[in-house]
């Protein structure tokens, strides 16, 4: 949960404090140790070594970036601090329970919360835009990737996983228009029950929002920029001026939403909403399993190609434009290991062989709702040690972050030479990672 939970459990222990490290003009105090330790111990974190050494060291190397960030006029943005601040905002209150447990939890109210993780937050993101300054200019090429793993032995190389390529055509089944008036009669009766003074928006939001994420949060999404948000749900959220009033109903790809204005903030918002999604019928899945099926033997057939079809039918923007191929988030590639697959799918292709096509079946898409799919395995790369033809971006990768490292400790061992370090004695040890801290 970061290092702000842990002082929340500190505040609750009334140790007595004390400085314990002093950084260039920084001091560390031992709360601050106790509290990250505390944080540690609550998640199930272990730590190389003994905690009262481990843990005031990386504070020490991360005021040793501080420093720097300050001398190069390093900055971040408050809107950029503000979305992180909130999005750990929500994560305390869905781990907690509510808001109001939250504040109990801590012993403070939210502002007080708010503006103290504030602090933290923003030094995480100096740090993390320091550290990308000193190794944005690593550039490698494919030599200096052969010239690295040449003389590892065979058995040192790293192991690759079996990995996938897979293509899908995706039909999402006709919506009857008797059910799109029915979420939408239901929607317009919260909203008569939120003016009448009869119900609160939020809990209505926690009872009957279809977005399970915000639900819990009485439906609130926090504060976000209009390019985190789906066209139609922006139009509407950053429209809305009077917290009093709802929205209209907003159709948008994730279904039917009303809206609760919460508070504005420079170009970022905060609202409440209340997703409904309608549902699809039996007799229109199995008409939508049957039309890809017919496709499907189509494509068996030759009479046109996977390529073709999922380009000209397919109603999955993210894969259609590229001739259906699913693309992994995770590694920038269209390599997927099988627990990365959405289940469904992985669950269809496991036992395929590269070029088959699958019968239809039915999964939930990244937008939540349910649609009828065929699948094609494009590719398989069974799991094998890692060679330069096959795994070169693997590869590099590996040795990008080495080089990475490198550099950043030959930064630490330099930087600890110049600035001022001061220790108590009691929290000296002859196990620091950077021995130089002690001189």
């Amino acid at each position: 949960m970061g290092l702000f939970f842990a002082q929340g459990l500190f505040a609750q222990n009334n140790i007595i404090d004390e400085v314990v490290w002093v950084v260039g003009d920084q001091a560390i105090l031992k709360s601050d140790v106790e509290s990250e330790r505390i944080r540690a111990q609550y998640e199930g974190q272990k730590w190389d070594g003994d905690p009262y050494c481990v843990i005031p060291e990386q504070m020490a190397i991360q005021k040793l970036y501080m420093h720097q960030a300050a001398i190069d006029s390093i900055e971040v943005s408050d809107s950029e601090v503000m979305q992180r601040v909130e999005q750990q905002m929500s994560w305390y209150v869905q781990q907690i329970g509510s808001k109001e447990k939250m504040e109990e939890y801590f012993n403070k109210n939210s502002a007080q919360i708010r503006e103290q993780l504030q602090e933290t937050v923003r030094d995480g993101m100096i740090v993390q835009q320091m550290q990308q300054k000193l190794v944005g200019d690593i550039k490698l090429t494919p030599a200096d990737v052969r010239r690295y793993f040449k003389n590892i032995p065979l058995d040192s190389l790293p192991y690759i996983p079996t990995q996938v390529e897979v293509q899908i055509i995706t039909m999402a089944p006709k919506i009857p228009q008797e059910e799109i008036d029915r979420v939408k009669d239901e929607l317009r009766d919260y909203t008569e029950r939120v003016n009448t003074g009869s119900a609160q928006f939020s809990t209505l939001a926690r009872f009957y929002s279809e977005d399970e994420a915000s639900a819990r949060q009485g439906g609130e999404l926090g504060f976000m920029g209009r390019g985190e948000l789906v066209p139609e749900f922006a139009n509407v959220a950053f429209n809305l001026t009077d917290p009093k009033k709802i929205s209209k109903i907003v159709e948008s790809e994730f279904g039917f939403h009303i809206i609760q204005l919460i508070e504005k903030r420079g170009d970022r918002v905060n609202v409440r909403h209340i997703l409904k999604k309608p549902r699809v019928s039996e007799t229109d899945l199995t008409a939508g399993l049957q039309r890809l099926d017919s496709i499907a033997n189509d494509i068996r057939h030759e009479k046109f190609s996977f390529d073709e079809a999922a380009t000209v039918l397919s109603s999955d923007k993210d894969t259609r434009s590229n001739h259906g191929l699913m693309p992994n988030q995770k590694n920038g590639t269209s390599r997927f290991e099988m627990q990365d697959l959405p289940q469904e799918v992985a669950k269809v292709v496991d036992k395929m062989k590269v070029g088959e096509i699958s019968d239809a079946f039915t999964m939930i898409n990244s937008k939540g709702k349910e649609v009828c799919v065929i699948a094609k395995l494009k590719n398989r790369i069974e799991g094998h040690k890692a060679t330069m033809t096959e795994d070169y971006q693997a590869l590099k990768d590996i040795v990008m972050e080495k080089r990475r490292a490198e550099k950043l400790d030959k930064w630490i061992r330099e930087k600890q030479r110049t600035t001022y370090v001061r220790i108590n004695p009691e929290w000296q040890f002859d196990t620091f990672k950077y021995p130089g801290w002690i001189k």
